[in-house]
């Protein structure tokens, strides 16, 4: 995760490539349900940054990497659009109707998605960071996202300049043994 960026432009067909990785992330059902908006005019990442509450991490000793990042991609997840397309034909139950939901999969195609254009980024030579929205509301007001998709958050993106660490990095990694189970989680 990137959090300082050279104001350097990104070649509009990378950053395209970029972007619509998160197109073809996996898409519970196919349901497509997901839309991406990329934003790189200047005063619109500075307002996206201000909703972010940039100053007050410009106050704390850190780069304004929100408003310097030359691109931002977006991606929202209707969550409407998996109701609808698991109501069609082929995807209802024996009962002739939706199937209930053990688990939020239009979150899970999401966190897929912004997986897919992080790892795109990097892929092209670029750096990213991903910052979750702090106001869902405003965010789709000045992108002018429909009602029904939700904001997950925004990636950064462009070429990388010398960053200062987050602290929470300094807590370190919890220990594998803790973390990773084979077979069972009870299996030593």
């Amino acid at each position: 995760m990137v959090r300082n960026y050279r104001e350097a432009p990104i070649d509009p067909t990378t950053l395209s490539r970029v972007a619509s990785a998160a197109l073809r992330a996996p898409s519970a059902g196919n349901s497509q349900g997901l839309a991406v908006v990329v934003v790189t005019d200047r005063q619109r990442r500075q307002a996206i940054a201000d909703l972010g509450d940039e100053a007050a991490y410009v106050a704390a000793g850190f780069d304004p990497w929100i408003s310097r990042a030359p691109a931002h991609i977006v991606i929202s997840i209707s969550e409407q659009v998996y109701h609808d397309r698991y109501r069609e034909p082929d995807k209802i139950d024996d009962r002739g109707e939706e199937i209930s939901w053990p688990v939020p999969y239009w979150w899970v195609d999401a966190g897929a998605a912004m997986m897919a254009v992080l790892l795109a980024a990097v892929d092209e030579g670029l750096a990213a960071g991903f910052l979750g929205v702090h106001s869902i509301p405003d965010l789709r007001k000045l992108l002018e996202i429909p009602d029904h998709f939700s904001p997950i958050g925004l990636i950064t993106v462009g070429q990388p300049a010398p960053d200062r660490r987050s602290t929470s990095l300094d807590r370190g990694q919890r220990p594998l043994e803790e973390t990773l189970h084979f077979e069972t989680y009870t299996a030593p």
